[in-house]
């Protein structure tokens, strides 16, 4: 596999492994590399979709646990489901970061590539 020339970063490290990095503990990386790299808008992209993303479906499991945890069982079956919805995102976003792919998600791309610019 060619690695792309994601252009230079703050760190030193190789762009589309800090992009992957940024998804590595969700929101938190995310927050990290958004701090850390004012270099590179690759890597910054990456870092502000991981907060958004996994941000927003860390208050949606927080709220919903808190909401559904009165019905066990329609609860169990919600959180079950987010948590797949959590994990295949994860494993996607790593691996098309590390590919050196802009891969923006329908609202939480927008509002990453908002606050890049």
């Amino acid at each position: 596999m060619e690695i792309k020339n994601l252009g230079k970063t703050s760190t030193g490290m190789q762009a589309n492994v800090e992009a992957l990095l940024s998804y590595l503990l969700g929101f938190i990386t995310g927050i990290i590399f958004f701090l850390v790299e004012k270099e590179n808008k690759f890597v910054r992209f990456h870092a502000m979709q991981s907060i958004v993303v996994f941000g927003g479906l860390f208050v949606i499991s927080f709220v919903l646990g808190f909401m559904l945890g009165f019905v066990p069982f329609l609860g169990l079956a919600i959180s079950s489901l987010l948590g797949l919805v959590q994990i295949i995102l994860w494993i996607v976003l790593m691996i098309k970061a590390f590919q050196g792919e802009y891969f923006k998600l329908p609202i939480a791309g927008d509002i990453a590539e908002k606050q890049v610019k």
